[in-house]
This record gives structure tokens, sequence and C-alpha cells, in this order.
């Protein structure tokens, strides 16, 4: 093992010897399988089954695993094949992530490089390789502050729509940081529980806005009293999609500018009618909404500044977590491999304001020097690091530990 490697472990075994009753074991912890990725030889071990949190942790404090993982399901018999675990059911889970979330910043710290040719590039992951068309790339992503702020505000439009539209009680939703770039949400009610893949399905199209049709949520064309075609469009306070869509398109008008509208596939014409009664369609909102209120604009066109309301609307979740009912998720208060910052629960009330760059530092002492190859500014905690080329420094054991865990840095050696 080398040196860097050496230190990582070390200090996530320092963590898990001294944190260890920190650690928030799910609910029924007999009925979970779990997974570990093994820090040194860098495989998954699964199929593992726990009679309490005391067997949980003291696993951990021998094998010092990069990364820990429960299973979402419950099981008569975690620890066999899939085939004969027996499923009993699985909680409602969310996976919000940055990967998921378009953000200009992207293109300045993430970067891909292909596997099979060694073309790289920045930014959003593609497909195939535009050299050799091939798809395994090593990608490295970076928590920057913007991408974590775009991942909160999908958080709580999805805790929204959990709330109000689906009708669970904040108290039933448990919301956590990743510790990398992103949100788990989780619910464990047993109405949820006995929900298959399908019906999941259902509720992902849902929370995506997938299929939509704003003709559907009370935007048309009526007869007036004078037998002439009225515009009518959903009102801020309706329920469900109706009232998303109104809250989204309100939203976008206010915000807009001629680029976004040119966009949506509206002619100059329309953009600069629209632009020139801003102000009307804004008061609009106070009756009946700007449907119908500025001459020219018509139903058709409406339909495609909904839809962009609708697409501002929609959480953007990663559909294959919540789909999976045998999913593993990180387990609260275990360290992320890639990061060695700490997944943590967020009470509901406090996401707004919640720091996860100071909140999920999981080490507050001591420093290390380490030799940078490559890093972008970055802030963890109250202090700002960076940017590093090819620079040997002495850092916070965090912000080393980030840099170690990202692979843009080495231990520096003791001669």
């Amino acid at each position: 093992m080398t040196e860097t490697k050496t230190f990582v472990r070390n200090k996530f075994s320092e963590y898990y010897q001294k944190h260890s009753p920190s650690i928030k074991p799910p609910t029924q912890i007999e009925k979970r399988e779990f997974g570990f990725l093994a820090l040194k030889e860098r495989f998954m071990i699964r199929h593992k089954g726990f009679k309490n949190v005391n067997d949980l942790t003291k696993f951990l404090k021998t094998l010092v695993p990069s990364d820990v993982y429960y299973s979402s399901a419950y099981y008569e018999k975690p620890e066999e094949k899939m085939e004969e675990k027996s499923w009993l059911g699985a909680d409602l889970i969310f996976d919000i992530d940055a990967d998921h979330i378009p953000t200009p910043c992207a293109k300045t710290h993430d970067k891909w490089t292909c596997n099979n040719c060694g073309t790289a590039g920045k930014g959003v992951l593609p497909e195939k390789c535009p050299a050799c068309g091939e798809q395994k790339f090593d990608e490295k992503t970076w928590p920057c502050e913007v991408c974590l702020e775009s991942a909160k505000v999908e958080t709580t439009k999805l805790i929204d729509m959990l709330t109000r539209d689906f009708g669970f009680h904040s108290k039933e939703i448990s919301v956590s940081f990743s510790g990398h770039r992103g949100y788990h949400l989780h619910v464990e009610t047993k109405e949820v529980q006995a929900l298959d893949s399908m019906a999941r399905k259902e509720i992902v199209d849902y929370i995506l806005g997938i299929g939509l049709e704003t003709s559907f949520h009370g935007l048309g064309e009526e007869r007036g009293e004078m037998k002439s075609s009225v515009l009518v469009g959903p009102s801020l306070d309706d329920s469900g999609w109706r009232g998303r869509i109104a809250r989204g398109t309100y939203e976008f008008l206010l915000t807009t500018t001629p680029e976004e509208l040119e966009n949506t596939g509206l002619k100059k014409k329309i953009i600069d009618t629209l632009t020139q009664h801003k102000e009307t369609i804004l008061e609009s909102w106070k009756e009946k909404g700007p449907w119908g209120v500025i001459k020219g604009v018509g139903v058709e066109k409406w339909r495609k500044i909904a839809q962009r309301g609708a697409d501002i609307q929609s959480a953007k979740i990663d559909t294959v977590v919540t789909t999976d009912v045998h999913r593993l998720i990180r387990l609260t208060n275990t360290l992320h491999g890639k990061t060695g910052l700490k997944k943590i629960e967020v009470p509901i009330p406090d996401i707004e304001r919640f720091d996860p760059l100071k909140s999920a530092i999981a080490f507050k002492e001591g420093t290390v020097t380490i030799l940078v190859s490559d890093a972008p500014e970055f802030r963890l905690g109250d202090q700002t690091y960076g940017p590093y080329k090819n620079r040997q420094i002495e850092l916070p054991t965090a912000a080393a530990l980030l840099l170690l865990c990202k692979g843009m840095a080495e231990v520096k050696e003791e001669k």
C-alpha cells in the first residue's frame, strides 16, 4: 500500500475507532443487507448482515472500509444470495446528486478521461468517447459550492412535493447530506414498503413531471359569455401539478431573459411582446394569471412557456435509485471515500441554512503536508484554499484528505 493510501486508511480507522457510537443504525438492522467498499483493495463486499449496531461497529473497526452501505430493502435472510434473501419490503429512497443537475461550473472543475484511448475533456461526461466511441471513463467531479447549492434547491423541491402532493408528514421523511455532492431522502412508512418497482416508477415520473400535458392541467380555451374563446390556465394556489405549472411559469417569467424565451421556441415578435408587458403579466397573477391577458400570445405560445415552468418545478432525482427495491444506500455518520467528509442527517427545518462544507467535516484537528498535482479553489469550514498546481503545502487534515481522496494530491514522504 502506498504512503498516501496508508495515511487515508489510518485516518479512516481513527474515525471509526473514536466515533463508532455516533453511527446511526438503520431501522430493523437485523433485516438489512450491508455492503462495504474495501479501502485497500477497492472491491465491494456484499451480503453481510448484523444482529445489532455493536456487531456492525466492530466490523467497521476491523475492515476500515472506504464506504459503508445498507439495503433499502428488508429481508428474512439478508446474508444469503439475492434470490434466497426473501424480500419483505423496502423503504422509499431518493438520491439527489449534482451529477444529474446541469451547472455551468462543471465545465471548470469536472474532468473525464477515456479509459481506452486517453482522450480527455471537461464538463458533463459524454455517453461515448468522441474519439474512439468507447463508454468507459475515469471521471473526476468536484463538490463546489454552486453544485452543492443546486442540489439543495432540488432537495427542497422534493420535500415540498412529498409533503404537499403525496401527503407525507415531514416527520416521516429523513434528509441527509451524502458526504459528496448531494442529498438522500428516506421515507420509511409501512405504506411505501410494499411498493414494487413499477409503483415507484410512477412516483418518479410524477416528481420529474414526465409526460405532462399542460392542457390536462387547466391551460386551454373555453367558451366565454359572448361565445368567443377565452384563454384560461392554472392558478398559483391550485394543488398538484396545476399549481406547480403556475408557480413555475411565474418564476420563469419573473427571471427570464429574451435568450431563454427564444430557447423555448418562441419567435422574436412574441418575445418582444412578453418583454414589453412583463409588469402587466406579473401583476396578473394576483387574479387569474397571465393567460389571455396579452393580445397576440395564444394558447400554443403559453403552452411552451408553461412547459418551461413545469421543468423548473420538477425535482432532479436519480431515477434508478428510487425504482430499485434492492438498492444499497450510504449509512448515516459514515465517511465518504471520495471526500473524507461524513454523511450526516439534516433536520428539515434547518436545510435552508445548512452548510455541508462545515457541518460534514469529520477531521477537525491536525495538519499534513501534501504534494498537490492540480486542485481548484475550494472552501472547507471557514477557510478557502487553492487553487494549487504542482505545489507542496501543509493543510488542515480535512482539507488534505479531500484532495487525497479525490486523487489530486499525495502525502509528502518524510526523508
